[in-house]
């Protein structure tokens, strides 16, 4: 006689025994948490210092996010010096977010079964959690996609980045600042108990997760967490932290060229390329939009090209060449955009912005300006400076490059040069300057 077949028992993913990994439990996701608590709050400090670098309250030319109210209460006025701020402070941003996507992706594994947990709700504390695990994870993971999606100029989603993106950190945040306030204490906990190094060290007889703290007086640490029934190990906690490692250590390497330069710039396979490649030569450096996809052509920069300035004192018209025979300066500058990638400091060499306001009336304290450029649509084809940025003797109405004139991917006739201001803040193209119009 034949015995009989039992069905296969299918599991949801609310069951204890859908999850089986013996690795799951209180010590990774503490040890995870950890690292992305000290990745993310540099993520945000930067990010928040990315948005003030653009002036927003300024002028409406500069704020993509004209309805955030009280969300911009810590905008100050942005610095030009160190010349490098913004090249650093983007870099660190776009870089360690690419960095940390391997340490979220397995911290998000280590709680999946937690994001099953029934009942979803048990206590009003509970519930609060919840609402900001949810929050966390959905913020979190639409921070993550928009901004990879940015670096690589691929907008794929409806709507301006930087309102999406500024809107959703602020959200994020205030789900991860009360997210850390719920369980930081208990991952602190977790790791004092069994240590840093010692779980590394254990025998793989012992290496599956054991429960931690008082489960049977409330302490959830470790629930939904630890398998009843893990599988057979397969890959060791130091396997799967070395394996995180590396695939952290790889984006690196193929990110962070693309804003500290070197030897490493070669291998920014994620860097984004522009309209494309510059070539070789004064003006062989990157650029993120050619003259010919900002629909700029010959007829519009060539001999009939003239340059309006306007202030308080009345208005100018000069021509390249009238340009040419005002007192020329330079400056070694770099570029640096919101994508993460920044140029080497370049020599630029042109008329000082603050001299061209004194030719329109504002010697004594030039004010802020007003920048338009030839490009008809798109963003910040107009953009304010402020005044401390215009009176700064590095900041150029650049005519030259590196010795030669610019090209007409970098700006040609004219462009503007700022020492830390975002790429976009350096208008190329320029039409007109309108000092006092802010």
């Amino acid at each position: 006689m034949r015995a009989k077949q039992t069905a296969p028992q299918f599991l949801s993913p609310a069951a204890p025994g859908f999850w089986r990994s013996p690795l799951r439990g209180p010590w990774l996701t503490a040890l995870l948490g950890l690292v992305l608590l000290a990745g993310i709050t540099v993520l945000v400090v930067t990010g928040l210092l990315s948005y003030a670098a653009y002036n927003p309250d300024l002028a409406a030319v500069n704020d993509k996010t004209p309805g955030k109210g009280l969300l911009g209460f810590y905008l100050f006025a942005w610095p030009t010096r160190p010349h490098w701020l913004y090249r650093l402070t983007q870099g660190v941003h776009v870089t360690l977010g690419v960095v940390l996507v391997p340490v979220l992706l397995a911290k998000l594994w280590s709680v999946v079964p937690k994001l099953f947990a029934l009942p979803p709700i048990r206590s009003v504390a509970h519930a609060l959690e919840r609402i900001s695990l949810l929050l966390l994870v959905g913020g979190v993971l639409f921070e993550f996609a928009t901004g990879l999606l940015n670096v690589q100029l691929d907008y794929l989603f409806p709507g301006s980045f930087y309102a999406l993106h500024f809107y959703g950190a602020w959200v994020f945040t205030a789900a991860f600042a009360a997210h850390v306030a719920l369980r930081f204490p208990a991952a602190v906990r977790v790791l004092r108990e069994r240590g840093l190094r010692a779980p590394l060290r254990e025998p793989a007889a012992r290496r599956q997760e054991r429960p931690t703290g008082d489960t049977e007086s409330g302490d959830d640490t470790d629930s939904g967490l630890i398998s009843p029934r893990p599988a057979p190990m397969t890959l060791s906690r130091r396997g799967l932290l070395g394996l995180v490692g590396g695939g952290s250590l790889l984006l690196f390497a193929v990110t962070a060229g693309q804003s500290t330069g070197g030897p490493l710039r070669r291998l920014a396979l994620l860097a984004p390329h522009g309209g494309a490649e510059p070539g070789r030569g004064p003006n062989g450096f990157q650029i993120n939009k050619t003259a010919a996809l900002a629909g700029i052509g010959s007829p519009d920069t060539g001999d009939g090209w003239r340059l309006e300035i306007r202030g308080p004192g009345g208005s100018v018209r000069l021509t390249r060449e009238e340009l040419l025979r005002l007192p020329q300066h330079g400056a070694r500058l770099p570029i640096a955009c919101v994508e993460g990638w920044s140029t080497p400091d370049q020599s630029w060499q042109g008329v000082r912005l603050r001299d061209l306001a004194a030719l329109v009336g504002a010697r004594e304290r030039p004010p802020g300006v007003l920048v338009r450029s030839l490009q008809r649509h798109g963003s910040f084809r107009q953009a304010a400076l402020r005044d401390n940025q215009v009176r700064d003797p590095r900041s150029l109405l650049a005519l030259r490059v590196n010795g030669a004139d610019l090209s007409p991917d970098h700006g040609y006739p004219a462009r503007i040069i700022v020492p830390a201001a975002p790429g976009v803040l350096n208008t190329k193209w320029v039409a007109s300057l309108t000092f006092g119009e802010l």
